[in-house]
């Protein structure tokens, strides 16, 4: 492996941090009294760059270069953590913070996949790519365990988190600032608004973006809910045990990623697609059963599930529409503002019920998702 993948695997590392958001939503409810409606803006201020930012960034990087997005992303990041870092006075500061750090995110998130081609040794591109996905998942990972670590072993604030993550995305951007990269010209056209915006007119294609944007929404729901949910039917504390329950559910994720790459080497995608749906209902049909030790498994099936399906959406449509990959990657990055859609009706959903009854919504939005398994299959047959 090439050292010089090691400063872009950082940058994927620092692309996880944006998934701490979740976790946010119920150290941020208890920190400023929020209700659940309004601890909802937090993945909507977040995930909505990822909106508003996926698509110009792209035609920007096309004129000045991957590297140079790169960059421009981890420095708005680091300017939202710096933010947090030095004290959290209010509510709208930290929602600033939660800003800045969605916007570095949705830059990397366009830079970075593309910029591991250049960097990769021939034939690598495939292997470094996965491998960057995991080292992003434990990115994931790390937003609701560092505060549990921190409140339990150390006694520190959860806010703490700020100041690990200001140290990360230093570190990166010393990596990467005096790396060399020569940048590999597109095999494709570039994609453009007029293009992207065309590509909807397609069934298939919106039904595969909004897919995506469904299953992002349900992700961040989900890990948004867990510490709700542990403190509302089972009374656990949120700092120091609740997190956990979300952690568990990063964890799953993780682990979920990294086997799916060994099960596809046997199974198709479009089959594999099916099955991740299944477990992910039966999951989330779990957390409706009274029974604590029922929950927490659960939480992990649900990880497992939902662990593959944004990269077999993507790999999938892709295959089915090769002639459009510049477009498909444009709506699906763009997609991923549903993290920012999805959650608010959750969170009304919690307010007006029960945090227990708004997982409805996830599941809503997992039974989209099989019929749009179900549809690539019959696409597959065609």
């Amino acid at each position: 492996m090439r050292l010089r993948t090691m400063p872009v695997f950082l940058a994927f590392l620092a692309m996880g941090f944006a998934d701490a958001v979740g976790p946010f939503v119920s150290l941020a409810k208890n920190e400023f009294q929020l209700s659940n409606t309004v601890a909802s803006l937090i993945p909507f201020v977040g995930f909505s760059m990822f909106g508003l930012l996926s698509v110009p960034v792209g035609l920007l990087q096309d004129k000045r270069g991957k590297k140079f997005v790169l960059m421009m992303g981890l420095l708005v990041a680091l300017l939202g953590l710096l933010n947090a870092s030095i004290g959290l006075g209010s509510f709208a500061q930290f929602l600033v913070t939660v800003m800045l750090v969605g916007a570095g995110a949705a830059i990397l998130q366009v830079a970075g996949n593309p910029i591991m081609r250049d960097v990769s040794e021939e034939g690598k591109y495939a292997r470094n790519l996965s491998l960057g996905q995991f080292i992003k998942a434990i990115g994931s990972l790390s937003g609701p365990m560092i505060p549990v670590i921190a409140a339990k072993y150390f006694g520190a604030d959860w806010k703490v988190i700020f100041v690990v993550y200001t140290g990360a995305l230093i570190l990166t951007i010393l990596a990467i600032a005096p790396m060399k990269v020569e940048e590999k010209k597109a095999d494709h056209k570039a994609a453009t608004f007029a293009s992207c915006l065309a590509l909807l007119k397609n069934g298939y294609a919106l039904a595969m973006v909004a897919a995506i944007f469904v299953y992002v929404g349900a992700e961040v729901s989900v890990s948004a809910g867990i510490p709700l949910y542990l403190k509302e039917r089972f009374n656990l504390e949120i700092a120091k045990v609740g997190l956990l329950g979300t952690g568990l559910f990063f964890t799953a994720l993780t682990v979920g990623r990294f086997s799916g790459g060994v099960i596809l080497n046997w199974m198709s995608p479009r089959k594999f697609f099916l099955v991740t749906c299944g477990i992910s209902i039966l999951g989330l049909l779990g957390l409706f059963v009274p029974d604590q030790n029922i929950a927490v498994a659960s939480f992990f099936l649900t990880g497992i599930g939902f662990a593959n399906i944004f990269p077999l959406v993507f790999a999938i449509a892709v295959e089915s529409m090769p002639t459009h990959v510049n477009e498909l990657s444009g709506l699906m990055v763009t997609a991923i503002v549903g993290a920012a859609l999805v959650p608010p009706l959750t969170g009304v959903v919690a307010d007006s019920s029960t945090v227990q009854l708004s997982f409805l919504v996830p599941l809503a939005c997992v039974l989209y998702i099989t019929w749009t398994a179900l549809l690539s299959m019959k696409t597959a047959k065609a």
